[in-house]
Formats: structure tokens, sequence, C-alpha cells
């Protein structure tokens, strides 16, 4: 029922985006009706493609290039969207400066190519850059570490549909050349039936390091089976920190690592998170880094607490989106000194949701030395 739900408004928000798209767009574009109809026609297929994508999304038996069609429409919609908010806005200042009317059709004129360029433009860049997983190298000072650890973060990986066993094999191989102390996943790694993720799961027992893997749920875990997706998990040799913590390297030589369930468990009234739990007993003579998927869970930590590695917002993943992610969220991207004790650390996502479409937020494997 929630999922019939969840498809209605997804569907229904769409079908207000191409809306807005015909009316504010497409039909005052000064070009050949004949093109304006072909224009309709290739909303009209995307549209049917996002259609289709729900139906993949969760019955997934289908070929990985069909599967490519249909996610695109979801981001290239989102997109042609975006440039007709900037579109129609910039249309009302030009037809109402102060100019002779040959002059105003010719801006006008100008603005219509322009904006069909650039939403095709965008849209052919946010498919290439997804095709990268860039390396971010960053070096975090806390106080009372007695010597440097790595730590490499992979977060938001999405497992489910073009993120498949091969992608994870792809990911163990570049996260092994690092030689990592330790590996943490912060959430939202499934993103199917677990039935079908365990192949690309079983891959993660390939992961070489010296301390361990760690775990935290996100906020997808909570829709596929939140249990079973533990269970497995930890089947593989990673450990789960459910409101927990375990010390990393040797005593008083290294570091307290916590881990905290999502925020999504207030909503669905089970794995709740709760930071007096997971700091429970921790080595007070050392610094402590906090596992906690969403940035804002930031609001309940204590200042006890150095480091937060949190991830979720995939960086905004298709830039336009950016502003929707900062009004809910207050950290978007990269590291941010929350106040004098506490650092935070947001990764924007080894994989993706939805569309296969990056844009100014490149997916990241992030190798973090802690010193």
């Amino acid at each position: 029922m929630r999922l019939l739900i969840f498809a209605t408004i997804f569907l229904s928000v769409f079908a207000l985006l191409n809306l807005y798209i015909v009316k504010r767009f497409i039909n005052k574009l000064d070009i050949n009706e004949r093109y304006k109809k072909y224009f309709k026609l290739f909303l009209l297929i995307n549209f049917i493609g996002v259609l289709g994508y729900m139906y993949a999304r969760y019955n997934p038996d289908i070929p990985n290039w069909l599967f490519l069609m249909l996610s695109l429409p979801m981001g290239i919609v989102f997109l042609i969207f975006s440039t007709a908010v900037i579109y129609d806005i910039t249309n009302l200042l030009v037809s109402k400066a102060p100019m002779k009317k040959e002059r105003r059709k010719f801006f006008k004129q100008g603005l219509d190519y322009f904006s069909i360029a650039v939403a095709a433009g965008i849209s052919g860049k946010a498919m290439y850059e997804a095709k990268f997983i860039e390396l971010e190298e960053i070096d975090i000072k806390i106080k009372n570490l007695k010597k440097s650890y790595s730590i490499v973060q992979l977060s938001d990986v999405h497992i489910g549909g073009l993120i498949d066993q091969k992608f994870i094999q792809d990911i163990v191989k570049r996260v092994n050349v690092l030689s990592p102390d330790i590996v943490v996943i912060t959430g939202d790694l499934v993103d199917i039936a677990l039935k079908y993720a365990t192949p690309a799961l079983n891959e993660l027992k390939n992961l070489q390091t010296k301390y361990g893997i760690y775990f935290i749920v996100g906020n997808h875990e909570y829709i596929h089976g939140i249990d079973e997706i533990i269970t497995t998990i930890n089947s593989l040799g990673i450990k789960t920190l459910e409101n927990e913590n375990v010390y990393i390297g040797e005593e008083n030589n290294g570091f307290n690592l916590a881990g905290v369930y999502d925020v999504a468990g207030y909503r669905a009234n089970h794995h709740i998170p709760d930071i007096e739990k997971a700091l429970q007993n921790t080595n007070s003579n050392s610094p402590t880094v906090l596992l906690a998927h969403q940035p804002r869970y930031i609001e309940e930590v204590k200042e006890d607490v150095d480091l937060v590695l949190s991830g979720h917002t995939h960086g905004g993943q298709l830039y336009p989106f950016r502003v929707l992610v900062k009004l809910v969220q207050p950290y978007l991207a990269g590291l941010y000194q929350h106040n004098k004790n506490t650092q935070i650390y947001v990764n924007k996502g080894t994989g993706f949701w939805g569309p296969p479409m990056r844009l100014g937020a490149s997916s990241e494997i992030t190798y973090i030395t802690l010193s």
C-alpha cells in the first residue's frame, strides 16, 4: 500500500513537470509547429519511460540496457523542467524590457534556441559525469589522536538496477588498492529486494582492510527489509553498528568508531537512532568518529564526538536539486566545522539513485586520513 501511494505521488509529480514544460516552455518557443510536436512526443516517451522505471525498479529481471533506457527519462525531464523555469523567468524579463519590437523579437529567438541547446547539453553532460567515480582524498585533523589512520568511506551505493555485481567488483578493486585501515559504509547500500542484491553484496567479502569493515543503515534499508539486510551484511564479515561502538587500533592509541540507526527509524517506529547508547563505554582518552547516514542527525550529536561521517545527500546529484536538498539537510557535500569540537564530512555517494546522471556532484570514494 505504501509503495502504491509513493508511486502515485511520484508519477503525479512528473505529470505536473511535463505539463509545466509544455505550457510554459514548448508552447512559447518561436519554432516550427512540427518541431513543437516532436518535442511533445519526446516528453510523452519520457513519461512512459518513468512509468516503466517504476515497474523495473521492483521487478529487476530485465536486461541492463533496457533498465538504462527506462531510468534516464527521470533525469532528462527534471533537467528540462529546470531549464524551462529559467527560460520562463528570462522570457518574462525580456517581454518587459524597454526595447523596440524587432530587438525584443531578436532576443526572444536567441533565448529560445539557447534554452533548447542548454537542455540538451546539460542532459548529455549529466549522463557523461555519472560514468566516473572520483577518488576524494582528504586529511582531517582531530584532537587526541596519537597516530594516523586511513578510512575509506563508501556511501549511498544503492545496489539495484544498474548498480550490479560488476559495479561492486570494480569498487572493491579500487578500495583494495588504497589499503585502508578500515572501510565504512554509511547507509543506503541496498535499494532492491535482498534476493536480487545478494550477488553484489557477496563481492564485499573481498574488501581488504587492517581493522575491518563497518556499516550503518540508511533510510532505504528500511524499505527493503532492514533486519534481513543487517543479518546478511553481518554474515559477510562486515560489522553493522547498531547504536553501538567499537575501538579501532591499539588500546589508547586509536579511536572510537560509533554508529547509529537512521532518522527514518523515527517515522518507522523501529530501529530508532540512539546517540546515548551508541556512545556508551567509549574510551574517554581517545577521539570518537560517528557514522550517521543523514547530515541532519548532527543536531543530536554531543560535543564529545570529534567527527561525523555521513552521506544521503548525493551532493544534490543533479545540480538544480541541490536547492531542495539544502532545505532539509544542513550540510551538502565535503568537510564542515559544525562547532568548535565537531567536524562533519558528507560523502556525495558512491552510486546514484534513479537516473544514471550526475551534474556538478560526481560520485565518490572517499579516502580519509585521520591525523
